[in-house]
């Protein structure tokens, strides 16, 4: 990637796939994806090929590993930040209840909205309320940002 990546261009890019369908481990914008499979779209729109291939996972993968896989994954490809500095364009990683690890990912579009793809939903943009911060966990920037 040569000169960087315009916060605007992540953003315009997580809200082409409004819309999409909700589908396990699925990554193909218009036809379905998960939480991880629109940051991985969205990556490859901005960004490029993917660094890494994601293996498979089953709905409950974080319950029975207790491992922060996607906090480590973050770390390898992101930049970590603090995530009362997470601005638009930044990915962020909420855990569904305070002893499991980090499952769910989105991405902000402004000061008060994210967004997402929710089993049983399709990708939307939804405020980034008091249950959403309640819950986050973890923050990162793409690299390469750009103001």
């Amino acid at each position: 990637m040569s000169g960087g990546v315009a916060r605007a261009a992540i953003v315009a890019a997580a809200r082409g796939w409004i819309g999409t369908p909700y589908r396990h481990q699925a990554s193909l914008k218009g036809i379905g994806c998960d939480c991880l499979g629109l940051v991985r779209g969205v990556w490859r729109e901005v960004i490029g090929p993917e660094p890494e291939a994601v293996p498979p996972y089953t709905p409950d993968w974080a319950e029975a590993g207790l491992r922060e896989m996607m906090a480590e994954a973050g770390e390898r490809h992101f930049v970590r930040i603090a995530p009362a500095d997470a601005g638009a364009g930044d990915v962020l990683l909420f855990r569904w209840r305070a002893h499991l690890p980090a499952k769910h990912a989105a991405i902000v579009t402004g000061a008060a909205g994210m967004v997402h793809a929710h089993d049983g939903a399709a990708v939307a943009e939804v405020p980034l309320s008091g249950w959403w911060r309640r819950h986050l966990a973890f923050a990162f920037r793409f690299p390469g940002v750009t103001d």
